[in-house]
């Protein structure tokens, strides 16, 4: 018997559809893609608007009635005042307008002038694979770089992400999850197209309002509203599993202080990889 002593990281098996066998030892599947460092409001996540809104509710009551006194007084109010009587329609109509301006995105820039269609660039990083299965990326048109189709220059805009460009336009919110980080570079225009969409109130923030719900808040919030509630303390188990940390000055503020620091300078970090980017980033 061999023993290595050793054993990779691995991840629980997931389904795929099945395309095609192209070689001995490659089969082709469909798979999809989380686009890394943004997070845009669900569309469906919850249920309908009026089901979500009910689950929102109960969230908002066990927030007051002291069910979920084990977050910080301060973190009950945030979120209290965030859960209006139209937060999930407003929320879920903000989720289907990202999808909207994320296909009108592709399907234009991955247009030729002659009317031909590129390929789509995959960028894998991080973790790779994430719990549900999808392939952690950044996406872009794909150029061959043949005369015909010259790579442009690095800052040119027809190089840019579409994960770039949907915090741009102010569909997505900046969620950049260690160790999936970018380089200095790219965060730093990254956090800069995010307070410029901040500040002019593009896109979500235009529509929907600067109240509306992340959808890492929106998330968090339908989950701490299930309506069998045997264990409070498992449902803000569930809710809260990346500990946040403030950019500016990489101070981390825990599972629950990510509302002390501005949307476009949180970095998260999973619970459960937390003591090795201490070791890997300079954190306060």
């Amino acid at each position: 018997m061999v023993d290595l002593g050793f054993v990779g990281p691995s991840r629980p098996a997931q389904d795929y559809r099945f395309i095609e066998v192209t070689d001995g030892d490659t089969p082709k599947i469909e798979m999809s893609i989380r686009m890394v460092s943004i997070d845009t409001p669900e569309s469906e996540f919850g249920g309908s608007p009026p089901t979500a809104q009910a689950t929102l509710e109960r969230t908002k009551a066990r927030l007051q009635d002291g069910t979920y006194d084990a977050l910080s007084q301060d973190l009950r109010d945030y979120l209290i005042a965030r859960i209006t009587p139209d937060a999930a329609q407003r929320h879920l109509s903000a989720g289907k307008l990202a999808a909207e301006a994320h296909k009108s995105m592709v399907n234009t820039r991955l247009t030729r002038p002659d009317g031909s269609q590129r390929k789509l660039a995959v960028i894998a990083t991080g973790e790779l694979v994430e719990k549900n299965g999808r392939l952690l990326a950044y996406t872009a048109p794909w150029f061959s770089g043949t005369a015909s189709d010259p790579l442009p220059p690095r800052d040119h805009p027809d190089r840019r992400t579409f994960n770039l460009d949907m915090v741009a336009l102010g569909w997505a919110a900046t969620f950049v999850i260690y160790p999936s980080i970018p380089h200095a570079a790219d965060l730093n225009l990254l956090l800069t197209e995010a307070d410029t969409a901040w500040q002019q109130q593009r896109g979500a923030w235009a529509q929907f309002g600067s109240d509306l719900l992340l959808g890492y808040e929106y998330r968090a919030c339908i989950k701490l509203g299930t309506k069998d509630l045997d264990d409070p303390a498992k449902a803000i188990k569930e809710a809260y599993q990346r500990v946040c940390v403030d950019l500016r000055n990489m101070t981390e503020v825990g599972l629950f202080g990510y509302h002390q620091v501005p949307p476009t300078q949180r970095l998260w970090i999973w619970a459960t990889d937390l003591e090795q980017a201490r070791k890997d980033l300079p954190l306060a």
